[in-house]
């Protein structure tokens, strides 16, 4: 049996071992979280290369369109002229968003067919998107 004073001695050393063990995992997750972000932006970069800007993406799911712009930051489109397009071929934009990721800048919208019988030719949506930002 142990003493009073031994059995404080060895919680002291078990609180003191798990406090280095905290401190030790905090470091790992610490090189985790910088290694994961390193990767990512790296393999973005490589995505990225070769990528001439800005860039139309456009994809449609019957009667929902989805249009990806991705430009850099020194070029400036107007953004609503990008809507204008897509009302003026028969779509009504749902939702618009922008996010900066380093020197790129993505527009996501979202657009659905105003007319379901007439519906959007997207091919025509394309075409006049490219020459809206050439």
């Amino acid at each position: 049996m142990l003493s009073q004073q031994d059995q404080l001695d060895l919680a002291a050393c078990y609180i003191k071992q798990m406090t280095e063990r905290v401190e030790k995992l905090k470091r790992v997750k610490e090189q985790a979280i910088t290694t994961t972000r390193t990767s990512r932006s790296s393999g973005m970069a490589s995505k990225m290369i070769g990528l001439r800007l800005p860039v139309v993406e456009l994809r449609d799911f019957g009667s929902c369109i989805e249009v990806v712009l991705v430009s850099g930051l020194n070029k400036n489109f107007m953004f609503y002229e990008v809507i204008t397009v897509l009302s003026e071929e028969g779509a009504e934009v749902v939702s618009a968003s922008y996010s900066t990721v380093g020197d790129k800048v993505f527009h996501t919208i979202h657009a659905q067919v105003r007319i379901l019988r007439v519906g959007v030719e997207t091919s025509r949506v394309w075409e006049r998107l490219q020459e809206l930002i050439s």
